[in-house]
């Protein structure tokens, strides 16, 4: 191990003490590449430092500074007036006394403390031992207490008691199972980001505590609760569409509790990554920040590809509420803002453990550097998205009905024909409410009736209007969750289907194995249509439901569409947060292209959203009517011309040289 000495009183020279020898007789053969700093000092210097860390305004004979870091072991501080005071009562030698500061203050570094006599005598006897080598007698013959108070260490009682807390099993597991529910506190509805930085920022402060020595096997399994309840918190929502409709929850109740362990599953295994990826890496500390976000953005991106995708509330997301900071996702996408926050907190976590270490500042410096980036081009993207307001748009009418599943949907046929009867002549008479308007937009599967070729459809037709409706539509044998297009006569001119299917909502991952309300077929994916309403040209791009959560799934070969026209079906999942997450996934994707949404809810939050996802009109949860609105700001933004698989790569490349460039800094420095 390399010994840095730093003398400040010039009395330490006269004695002759091979620091190295003792340091490397105090610690395991692991440690030969690391490095320990010892400053030697006066009462004077160690009073000051004493009182700033500990609040203690008197000299001590040794103060240790754990860094945390595999690398930078840690600093020591010994003092020559308490040691030559000490040496004299106890009538050993000044270079004995120092040689036992140094083993004690090496044993602190390396995580031993006394502050409970079975830890004092495990301290003590490794003491004794090491100094028996070094050919020094047992200091503790005479009952000699180098460390009477037993704070020889800044915050010694509060860094012991967690440390005995989150060491044992069960301790561990509680905080991980504690971090993870918190973690999920920063999504709509709460919008608490400061529980999302806390909750991660503690997994990733107890993860390179107590993860590096163990396994793969050992590690996944002490960091699995975090992601398991981490995605429990914010998934549970996803069952609640079981019980909306009576026969559905009939059928499909006994399936709750294996859906919630399924979650748990899955969420257990994709968020452990992150945080093993820092405890295996043995690497300067100012290395993991970089490594975290990677590896984090990185199972973000792969979420985007299991089964058809589910790349839900990316941390970006919890920074919606700001609109310089959303902004930023014109720049990077939720991707590269996930990494850039990550990060940040990585950083932080490592200057709270290690404030003095100024690699860990400069990762810090990166990562707001990068934030700064990104609000600069947000504001960019927020002027640029309010020009052209309403110039050549047509006034587009959103309906939301509004009714139950309940009401939309039953197994009996005689109740299904005057509920679908009923609600065609409610969403008509919603949409003839006076007001000129040009364009209607009614939301997901809102056409109670299966649509086929040659079809006319009956409510543009009673409107004289061209309307936007979303419909089960069957062609070739084949069943689609589609977006239907019609003019003024109820002339079908255009069909857009669905291409992201909801696994066990609209089809069978894993065959009959696990039943599944439906079974779609996927469309051929994005797509634009164009319209002509009074004599105006109106293009859009078709989303129907969650496609809109997929980056880069809506427009094709780089074009620039007037608007995105999402439809969609919140009624499975009520008043729940996902209703409220499912819509900021809306304003997140609007950030990223830079095109204006208008988005039609069955019976969720409808909305025009402005291209900066700014929410201009909504129509809140439950509350049937209809709003009227224009949209404007169409543009193309820097992360739609880079794309996501590129914004990938390029997070890869900085965290590899951040890597690279961090540690040959501190191999030259050591």
């Amino acid at each position: 191990m390399r010994v840095c000495i730093n003398v400040e009183d010039k009395r330490w020279k006269k004695y002759k003490i091979d620091f190295s020898k003792i340091v490397n007789a105090s610690v395991p053969a692991k440690y030969k590449n690391s490095e320990v700093s010892i400053t030697l000092v006066n009462d004077d210097e160690i009073r000051k430092i004493n009182k700033k860390y500990r609040k203690i305004n008197k000299p001590t004979n040794v103060l240790s500074f754990e860094l945390s870091d595999d690398i930078l072991l840690g600093d020591i501080f010994i003092s020559i007036d308490t040691v030559m005071r000490e040496s004299k009562q106890e009538h050993i030698s000044v270079a004995e006394h120092t040689a036992h500061m140094v083993v004690h203050g090496i044993l602190h570094l390396l995580g031993y403390d006394h502050m409970t006599d079975k830890d004092a005598q495990k301290m003590e006897t490794k003491e004794i031992n090491i100094l028996r080598k070094l050919g020094y007698k047992n200091p503790y013959i005479n009952d000699g207490d180098i460390c009477s108070d037993r704070m020889c260490c800044p915050g010694e009682k509060t860094i012991s008691a967690f440390r005995h807390f989150f060491e044992g099993a069960l301790g561990r597991t509680i905080l991980y199972v504690l971090f993870g529910l918190i973690s999920s506190l920063g999504f709509a509805p709460f919008y608490m980001w400061w529980f999302s930085i806390i909750g991660i920022g503690g997994a990733y402060l107890l993860s390179i505590k107590s993860l590096p020595g163990h396994s793969g096997i050992g590690k996944f399994i002490r960091i699995f609760p975090f992601g398991a309840f981490y995605a429990i918190a914010m998934f549970w929502w996803v069952l609640h569409s079981i019980y909306v409709i009576p026969e559905l929850a009939a059928q499909f109740a006994i399936w709750t509790i294996p859906g919630l362990i399924g979650i748990g599953l899955v969420g257990g295994i994709v968020f452990s990554f992150p945080f093993m990826a820092i405890s295996s890496v043995r690497a300067n500390a100012a290395c993991r920040p970089f490594l975290f976000a990677a590896v984090w953005t990185l199972v973000l991106w792969c979420r985007e590809w299991i089964f058809t995708g589910f790349p839900w509330n990316p941390i970006a997301n919890i920074v919606i509420g700001n609109v310089y900071l959303s902004n930023s996702m014109s720049l990077y996408g939720a991707l590269g803002l996930t990494f850039v926050i990550i990060g940040l907190i990585g950083a932080l976590s490592e200057i709270i453990r290690n404030f003095r270490n100024t690699m860990n500042w400069f990762a810090m410096f990166v990562f707001v550097c990068l934030g700064a980036l990104g609000i600069i081009y947000g504001v960019r993207n927020i002027n640029v998205s309010a020009q052209n307001h309403g110039i050549n748009s047509p006034l587009i009418r959103i309906i939301q009905p509004a009714q139950s599943a309940a009401q939309k949907a039953t197994h009996s046929r005689t109740a299904a024909l005057q509920n679908a009867n009923y609600n065609i002549n409610l969403m008509v008479s919603l949409a003839s409410i006076d007001g000129e308007y040009d364009l209607a937009v009614f939301p997901e599967t809102a056409y109670p009736f299966v649509m086929t070729d040659g079809d006319i459809m009956s409510i543009s037709r009673l409107l004289s209007k061209p309307i936007v409706i979303g419909s089960n539509y069957y062609s070739d044998g084949n069943l689609y969750n589609s977006l239907i297009v019609s003019d003024v006569d109820g002339v079908i001119s255009h069909v857009y289907s669905k291409s992201h299917l909801v696994p066990f909502g609209e089809y069978r991952p894993f065959g009959n194995i696990i039943p599944t309300p439906g079974q779609l077929t996927p469309g051929n994916g994005p797509e634009l249509i164009k319209m002509n309403i009074k004599g105006q040209r109106f293009v859009f791009a078709p989303a129907v439901c969650y496609e809109v959560i997929f980056s880069d799934s809506l427009i094709p070969n780089g074009q620039t569409p007037d608007a995105i026209i999402n439809i969609t079906n919140d009624n499975w999942f009520g008043k729940t947060p996902g209703t409220y997450q499912h819509l900021d996934m809306v304003r997140r994707y609007a950030i990223e292209s830079g095109l204006p949404i208008i988005r039609a809810n069955y019976s969720g939050v409808s909305a025009f959203i402005a291209a900066d996802g700014n929410v201009v009109a909504y129509m809140p949860v439950s509350q049937t009517g209809q709003i009227d609105g224009f949209v404007w700001g169409a543009h193309k933004t820097m992360y739609r011309v880079i794309g996501r698989d590129m914004w990938m790569i390029i997070i890869l490349i900085i965290s590899c040289l951040a890597v690279i460039w961090i540690s040959e800094v501190s191999r030259n420095r050591s």
